[in-house]
């Protein structure tokens, strides 16, 4: 760990996705720590970015279809921290997956330009092994490619499912059922968005140690029955677990995709938790984010009646 004086001497990290989930818990775990870090946001006066402003965050304005504000916002920045909003959610970002990709590459040659150290980028691990042949997961495959091809140094984080992206509304927690993309016995890998900000700003913060690594992160194991069982015991009524029936994911493209990858394992997550553990500290386990920092998410589902799926 690096003195508080090397802290001093450091110049920001630019946080994109700085008011998102995974963004937002970057810049304040980075906080903590006691970097400096310049935020990059559409809005400011979202509920997210004025909670990072009054944590001491500089909230840079800025718009991904804008490269010129992408190019100013690395200005005296020695690391960057990219999260690009997901082209599979296209209906509420309005982005394609060109898009996507393009502002992928724009943010990498304005950091090559900018001079900056290090570049670290989230992606999935789907792209373990490649393409997938699902384009909404083969965007991040092509950034991927694209950022190691470049001169930047740069440590590519894998996260497995975010918790955060359970609890989207539309679920069926308001009927006392849930239903997720695995059968009730298969499992799959999830992780806190906080605990994604906990790994993140320790390899900002030593970049020697991780620099040319690409590291699947995830911080706990569940089955749909698992899910089942936490739910109903957070909610305090029973909550039935089923996968997601075939008319529904027929529905979409999005959708039939992402239980495709499910069901070859793709999506399924292979990370060591327990070596993350040792490596990077504790992480929450399913079961505790939703009693804690899960608990508004659960409450506003369980009070939901619209249909809305977020995977990122």
């Amino acid at each position: 760990m690096q003195s508080d004086q090397s802290f001093l001497s450091m110049k920001k990290v630019l946080v994109f996705g700085a008011t998102g989930q995974q963004g937002g818990a970057v810049a304040q775990a980075l906080v903590s720590r006691g970097r400096a870090v310049r935020g990059f946001a559409r809005d400011p006066k979202e509920r997210n970015g004025l909670s990072l402003a009054q944590a001491g965050v500089e909230i840079f304005v800025g718009d991904m279809f804008d490269e010129e504000s992408i190019e100013r916002a690395m200005g005296k920045v020695d690391a960057v921290f990219c999260v690009l909003p997901n082209s599979g959610q296209g209906a509420v970002y309005g982005i394609s997956n060109e898009d996507e990709i393009r502002f992928g590459k724009t943010i990498v040659q304005a950091a090559q330009r900018a001079g900056v150290k290090h570049f670290v980028y989230s992606s999935t691990v789907a792209v373990r092994n490649g393409p997938t042949g699902v384009p909404h997961i083969d965007t991040k495959a092509e950034i991927e490619a694209y950022l190691r091809s470049s001169k930047i140094a740069s440590t590519i984080l894998r996260p497995a499912t975010i918790m955060e992206t359970l609890l989207s509304p539309g679920m069926g927690l308001n009927i006392g059922a849930y239903s997720f993309f695995v059968k009730p016995q298969g499992s799959f890998q999830a992780i806190a968005a906080r605990d994604i900000g906990k790994i993140a700003a320790t390899i900002i913060c030593d970049p020697s140690r991780y620099l040319g690594r690409t590291i699947e992160i995830a911080g706990d194991e569940i089955s749909g029955l698992d899910m089942q069982e936490a739910l109903s015991r957070a909610a305090g009524k029973p909550i039935l677990y089923s996968k997601f029936s075939d008319d529904i994911l027929s529905g979409s493209s999005v959708m039939a995709g992402s239980a495709k990858l499910f069901e070859a394992g793709q999506l399924k997550g292979e990370a060591d938790i327990p070596g993350l553990n040792a490596e990077f500290g504790s992480f929450l386990r399913f079961r505790e984010w939703l009693e804690t920092l899960g608990r508004a998410r659960l409450e506003a589902a369980l009070g939901h009646e619209g249909a809305s799926l977020s995977l990122r």
